[in-house]
């Protein structure tokens, strides 16, 4: 029986989500049944990336921002059509049926939703509870964390979240630890990531607990995370692993990165809406991080008590299915093919500027879709800052200053699935006459 006040009924509308958004359910503002994206079968990621008619049918399920070209998609993802009125609906779904359904019905509906992402991360459900974001996922990972006493020490390094790296010094007046931050040099490969990593672990043996980065916030560096986890772990340093950039920005599955725990956000790459992360635990490894002040877990087998949300969005965890529905109907390997793509497009250019100094990879496995970079010798917050204003004053390009590098300040970019090579070129045309 349809709710009144709602579009459709709450059966209707979780019906789809269990049955994926191509069953044909009508959504308020479009016309017709909801379509997908569909990707050539057997198609080569590398060959589809440089397929514009496929990536322009991509871009007709989002709504393009006008008067401006926006490289600044790293911050969260848009919402595909699709995504963003299921959340519509679902909005208008709890709104009318209130406390009745979130004290009977929402339970359930999570754990649909959990499992979605259990699945597609490659792990059980048990190991995933869903959170606002990652920064709250890894926060309470470093604040709960068992294992340290006065005169251990921790690591960290410049290229890690700005917001994280103070939770990780602030153990230091709680705990009494030693923190330790690595400078990561402004270009490196992969080998050398590990190396520099190696020789920490080597020079502070009291080391406990790490942070680890499996994508730079700053300039989309890829780290060799499972080489150094496993490392870790023959030395007993406990690794919290930062995924808030990497999932659907890479495509891969958790177990191959070897960690313990990780935090996720599904508002940036996955394309929920905001206010959706993830905190990965695997099976085995909660007694080792205490549970919420507050929450109880005597066999240190529920990883819920892990983290206490409140009152939480219920709609927006409702569209987690719905952005996993569209973002495996591009496929994970096709979606980092493009950006990679369309990171080399202006990078490839950009190596030959000598103005220009790039931040990030130096091999093609350190990169993402995701770079950076600034005007040569201008590493200061107040010359990035100008950089950045001059791209959109000048140019007509949004992009967005990163902070937290010890080499200094630089603008990021960050295309989507919808960006265009034009666009692109666009940026290559202003990197030209930035002088």
């Amino acid at each position: 029986m349809a709710t009144p006040g709602t579009s459709i009924s709450r059966r209707k509308f979780l019906g789809a989500i269990g049955a994926g958004a191509a069953v044909g359910l009508p959504l308020p503002g479009r016309a017709g049944p909801v379509s997908l994206p569909s990707s050539p079968v057997g198609a080569d990621p590398s060959a589809l990336a440089h397929d514009e008619n496929f990536w322009s049918e991509v871009a007709t399920h989002y709504d393009r921002t006008e008067g401006i070209v926006n490289l600044e998609h790293g911050y969260w993802g848009k919402m595909a059509h699709p995504v963003q009125d299921a959340y519509i609906d679902a909005t208008r779904m709890v709104n009318t049926q209130n406390s009745f359904y979130a004290r009977k019905q929402y339970a359930a509906d999570e754990m649909e939703s959990v499992r979605r992402v259990a699945r597609a991360l490659g792990v059980h459900d048990d190991e995933i509870v869903l959170t606002r974001n990652a920064t709250e996922s890894i926060h309470n990972l470093i604040r709960q964390y068992r294992g340290l006493t006065a005169g251990d020490a921790v690591l960290y390094a410049d290229i890690d979240y700005p917001n994280i790296k103070t939770a990780m010094r602030w153990l230091e007046c709680a705990r009494g630890v030693r923190p330790v931050e690595m400078v990561i040099p402004s270009r490196v490969d992969q080998e050398q990531l590990f190396a520099l990593y190696r020789d920490a672990f080597d020079e502070n043996p009291d080391l406990k607990l790490m942070l680890l980065m499996h994508v730079s916030n700053q300039h989309g560096l890829v780290l060799p995370v499972a080489r150094i986890a496993e490392e870790a772990k023959k030395r007993g340093i406990d690794v919290i692993c930062d995924t808030a950039q990497s999932w659907g920005l890479l495509d891969y599955k958790v177990p191959s990165l070897q960690v313990d725990w990780a935090g996720f956000n599904l508002h940036k790459w996955i394309g929920t809406p905001v206010g959706v992360g993830a905190l990965y635990m695997q099976r085995g490894s909660l007694h080792k991080v205490a549970p919420y002040p507050g929450e109880s877990d005597p066999d240190d087998t529920d990883v819920s008590t892990r983290v206490h949300v409140g009152t939480s969005n219920f709609a927006a965890t409702l569209a987690i299915p719905h952005a996993l529905d569209f973002h495996e109907a591009i496929g994970g390997a096709n979606k980092e093919a493009r950006l990679r793509y369309l990171r080399q497009l202006w990078t490839s250019e950009a190596e030959s500027m000598s103005h220009i100094e790039l931040l990030g990879g130096l091999d093609e496995e350190s990169w993402t879709g995701m770079g950076s970079f600034r005007l040569a010798g201008r590493r200061t917050a107040n010359e990035v800052t100008d950089l950045q204003q001059r791209l959109e004053r000048e140019f007509g390009i949004f992009t967005v200053v990163r902070k937290g590098l010890a080499s200094g300040y630089c603008v990021r970019i960050t295309p989507q699935v919808f960006t265009t090579p034009h666009d692109i070129a666009q940026l290559v045309d202003a990197l030209k006459r930035l002088v």
